[in-house]
């Protein structure tokens, strides 16, 4: 295999790269944009070391290619890319060059920062879901669309657990529902991240909603059955065409509620989770309860979302947490 380049300037890859990267499209089928920049993270690095082989690349020469990348503003995010990319050809050509071990293994990009959707204050999620000045939602779109955001606020849902929701448990064929309300009972049950299954309550305003929304459901459905078009069928919210919702849809619908509203802000579904989980715990201040009702594996993520710094999350951690047991100075 020849050496060549992304494009006519840019730095030739040694041949084992290439190798690597025709591995990658061949025999893993990697996209051709996750390619080109897999291509563009090598040039980076050979670039940077000229002349050094690739056999005698060590750690140090990593970290100062993540060094030398940060300083000229590549950002954390595209630095991690970079890593995940010479960690991965290291890994597989290593063996073959007699290396004793990945010099990309130990090195760890810069922490990115990780925001989140504004949340709306408890006035402003008020003024969305009450719509003051607003008719009443009367036809089956404008109930749908109430039902989903009181969900979303009432729950905490993330938005592809919205869409995953269906009216009812069914298990029909090869179809099994994922995720489903039991509006008797006012919660929901939820298969999340990680296919960790949870439960939520729904809120007396979500369960009214969605209780006004299911006497509307059917003329969107179309005449589907459980054994023509079971997701149909189950799907809780549909689109106008008569099939399980988008996500896209549900973005534009509270877009335009938003406005309808005089909302001075542009809200995202997440916006409804980040507000679920923020007025939660002002109220509150249980935070293992809000982490078990967001679906989070731990603390940590639950403390991102709130935006708390750590010694207030600390507190509420040991008031709410029965075996915090942690000393304080």
């Amino acid at each position: 295999m020849t050496t060549h380049s992304a494009d006519p300037g840019s730095t030739p890859l040694p041949r084992p790269m290439e190798q690597w990267l025709e591995y990658l499209r061949a025999n893993r089928r990697y996209s051709g944009h996750t390619l080109q920049g897999y291509r563009q993270d090598l040039q980076h690095l050979v670039k940077l070391h000229p002349g050094t082989e690739l056999h005698s690349y060590t750690e140090n020469h990593i970290r100062q290619s993540v060094a030398r990348l940060h300083a000229q503003g590549l950002q954390p995010r595209s630095l991690a890319r970079a890593l995940a990319a010479w960690r991965g050809f290291f890994r597989w050509w290593a063996p073959h060059a007699g290396m004793a071990h990945n010099p990309a293994a130990g090195v760890r990009a810069p922490r990115a920062p990780r925001s989140l959707p504004k949340a709306l204050s408890v006035e402003q999620a008020q003024v969305l879901l009450d719509r003051p000045g607003l008719p009443e939602p009367k036809t089956p779109v404008e109930c749908r669309d109430q039902a989903m955001f009181e969900v979303l606020y009432s729950s905490g849902l993330r938005l592809a657990e919205l869409v995953s929701l269906d009216w009812r448990y069914l298990r029909s064929g090869k179809y099994e529902s994922q995720s489903w309300i039991q509006l008797e009972e006012s919660e929901a049950t939820i298969l999340g991240k990680g296919g960790k299954k949870r439960s939520v309550p729904l809120g007396g305003k979500a369960t009214q909603a969605l209780s006004r929304w299911l006497q509307e459901r059917s003329k969107l459905q179309g005449g589907c059955s459980p054994e023509t078009d079971p997701d149909t069928y189950a799907a809780l919210f549909l689109g106008a065409r008569g099939k399980r919702i988008s996500p896209r849809v549900v973005q534009r619908q509270l877009n335009q509620l938003a406005t309808l509203a005089g909302l001075p802000v542009n809200v995202h579904p997440h916006s409804l989770r980040h507000s679920f989980a923020s007025h939660l715990l002002q109220s509150a201040q249980d935070l293992r309860a809000v982490q078990e009702l967001l679906g989070h594996s731990n603390i940590s993520t639950t403390q991102i979302y709130t935006k708390l710094d750590f010694q207030h999350l600390a507190k509420a951690y040991d008031q709410a947490h029965p075996r915090a047991g942690r000393k304080h100075d």
